[in-house]
């Protein structure tokens, strides 16, 4: 065999080493989680339903070096976590990682929803699980945008008053007059 060749079958065993590896490590998380996977199995999504029943697709980019190189995940998050990974590490064990994530978001979530139910709330059609903002309609061409700490969602609220003055000013006076007692009902 030449120089080429002998290096072609090298790049052959790798890459049936990686198939055989990614497969096994699926198959651990549950084909029946698997969305959808590149050709070339550098890219998985997986569907992961949290504990409040509600879905979420986990992709992950995988190197044609992995476990070496850890992978990197994306979602439709607020944000994504440190992932914390070894050579020994497993598809399984960033999946876990991602639920426990995903436990540390419903406090936001739940809060989120309750606005989207509660206030007249615009372009619920773009809204995403990763949106920390809402635009909420007071009337008269004017809008609060609300910007909701995702670590401590029942915290005070950012708000931006956008608008006419001659509408916005009352509104925003009265929110920075009463914004303490939100701090009150929290100690409570």
């Amino acid at each position: 065999m030449d120089f080429i060749e002998q290096k072609r079958h090298k790049e052959l065993a790798n890459l049936s080493s990686f198939y055989r590896l990614v497969y096994s490590e699926i198959e651990e998380v549950g084909w029946e989680h698997l969305v959808r996977f590149g050709g070339d199995l550098e890219l998985l999504s997986f569907r992961i339903t949290d504990k409040k029943g509600r879905v979420h697709v986990m992709e992950i980019q995988l190197d044609k070096t992995y476990p070496q190189k850890p992978p990197s995940v994306s979602a439709e998050v607020p944000y994504i976590f440190n992932v914390k990974w070894s050579v020994k590490s497993r598809l399984k064990d960033l999946v876990q990682q991602f639920r426990e994530h995903l436990e540390k978001l419903q406090e936001f979530w739940s809060t989120m929803e309750d606005i989207d139910h509660s206030l007249c709330v615009t372009n619920k059609k773009e809204l995403s699980r990763a949106t920390t903002c809402r635009q909420i309609d007071i009337g008269n061409d004017c809008l609060i945008m609300l910007s909701i700490n995702t670590k401590d969602p029942s915290s005070l609220p950012e708000c931006r008053f956008m608008g006419s003055g001659l509408v916005v000013n009352p509104v925003r006076k009265l929110w920075l007059r009463n914004n303490k007692r939100w701090y009150d009902l929290e100690t409570a």
